[in-house]
């Protein structure tokens, strides 16, 4: 019987939630649910300096933002510090580990002498075999661990395939320091473990790591889990994405009006495929993902993909989270909060809104247009609309539109053809002036829905508004 699938994804509470880091706790989430097993959230937060608890709190609240709910408590890394102490002390009484006393002064002339020689800059194993009685009287010595000089270190990567390194290139790098504190490639490994990882999927900027801590469960004799290199993200120009592509933490994207699920699908894209699928539910994401699909070769950020993509889950979504998730940005705008007329009046016409906007700050802008009771300025566009013609053909409108006892979109769309038409008119050249008259503007939604939703009343009161204010 196989072992249960354990994977984690492992941020450090340094700053906001990167993109990239987002992306490999979407494919960690995944893989555990496609294979039934367990996705757990490990917060490294062993830089105390920079580990607040506001970035923490960032990162949670980043995580549940995204839908990724993590199985079992949370593990944050520095509570377990003794921990790392204990498996490093464990190490040296095995023989696999040693004290190094050599001081930071003469590492930094070790490191000059090579440069010199151009020979590859790592710690040359000076106190390897060396009695710790040598050592100057005093001196605090780091842990170092006593990695495999001959031969070499092979992993069977989930999406690179098998990698091999010779293990000269590999030096004999610290494991506890001086003042007794754990380095991050012992803690890794040593949280991986006890949390019964058994898959490590995570981004191609730690190959290098990952040879040095196979080396730490081979020292240990635990064993070793799955490897998976996942590829970076670039920017559209094929660079390394940068806050000059777009922007870098998950939290803008939210500010930016991206649904989370629009972001999932998108993320699920960046560097794993499903033949040519491009929508892809949560359903058919947790049923399709596998690790054989994954893409070798850097992915490349597309942001007008991602507002086109964005703009697809807006059509979809429910009508009252909409209006929920906008009522905060029209607040903002507007200054004030939102009648409860006006509420109304944007739910109601939210399946027109949402089919012309690629994100919720798009949407919040249209739905302005029902916010306030009558526009008390015009735009200047909209100003030079109204020509003097223009207000003798409003007049008209006003006229017929008092007369007109059925107020729905279609009715009051048809008396106004009929008017163009006896005018010798195209249906946008009476639309238009309409529209600005209603809302101030040379752009809204579809304007005989605006009027419907408006109402009788409103309508004919902001029409009054702008022939008073051009009189």
């Amino acid at each position: 019987m196989s072992t249960p699938v354990r994977v984690r994804i492992a941020p450090s509470p340094t700053g906001y939630m990167h993109i990239g880091t987002a992306r490999t706790a979407l494919f960690n989430y995944l893989y555990a649910k496609n294979q039934g097993g367990k996705f757990l959230l490990r917060i490294e937060d062993t830089d105390r300096e920079r580990s607040t608890p506001e970035a923490v709190d960032a990162l949670i609240k980043g995580m549940t933002w995204m839908g990724l709910h993590w199985d079992e408590e949370i593990t944050f890394q520095f509570a377990r510090s003794a921990r790392h102490a204990e498996v490093a002390r464990e190490l040296l009484a095995k023989g696999h580990a040693y004290y190094c006393y050599a001081t930071p002064a003469e590492l930094d002339q070790m490191r000059e002498e090579q440069k010199a020689k151009g020979l590859p800059q790592k710690y040359d194993g000076r106190w390897r075999n060396r009695d710790p009685k040598e050592a100057p009287e005093g001196a605090k010595p780091v842990i170092r661990l006593k990695a495999p000089q001959e031969g070499e270190t092979i992993v069977v990567d989930a999406v690179l395939g098998e990698i091999r390194v010779n293990n000269t290139e590999l030096d004999d790098m610290v494991l506890l320091r001086s003042d007794g504190t754990p380095t991050y490639m012992l803690a890794v490994v040593v949280d991986d473990h006890d949390m019964g990882i058994t898959h490590v999927l995570r981004g191609q900027d730690h190959m290098t790591n990952t040879f040095r801590q196979v080396q730490i469960y081979k020292s240990m004799g635990w064993d070793v889990p799955r490897y998976g290199h996942i590829p970076l993200i670039n920017g559209e120009d094929g660079k390394k994405l940068s806050k000059r592509h777009s922007a870098l933490g998950l939290h803008e994207y939210e500010q930016m009006g991206y649904l989370p699920e629009a972001i999932r699908n998108y993320l699920l894209r960046l560097g794993w495929s499903h033949g040519d699928d491009e929508i892809i539910s949560d359903a058919q994401a947790i049923e399709w993902f596998n690790l054989e699909n994954m893409q070798k070769s850097p992915a490349r950020f597309d942001t007008k993909k991602l507002r086109n993509l964005n703009a697809h889950y807006l059509r979809q979504a429910d009508n009252a989270r909409l209006l929920k998730l906008i009522t905060p940005l029209l607040e903002e705008k507007n200054g004030a909060a939102i009648p409860a007329t006006a509420m109304v009046r944007i739910e109601r016409g939210m399946d027109s809104l949402k089919l012309r906007a690629e994100t919720l700050i798009d949407l919040a802008d249209s739905a302005l247009v029902y916010v306030q009771d009558k526009p008390t300025t015009l735009h200047p566009k909209a100003a030079e609309v109204l020509t003097t013609e223009v207000l003798d053909m409003l007049n008209d409108i006003s006229a017929i539109l008092r007369e007109q006892n059925d107020w729905t979109a279609a009715a009051i769309e048809e008396k106004l053809r009929v008017y163009a038409e006896q005018s010798g008119l195209k249906l946008g050249k009476v639309a238009q002036p309409l529209r600005v008259a209603i809302t101030g503007t040379t752009v809204s939604p579809p304007i005989f829905e605006v009027a419907e939703i408006f109402g009788r009343d409103e309508t004919l009161k902001r029409l009054d508004s702008a022939l008073f204010a051009k009189a």
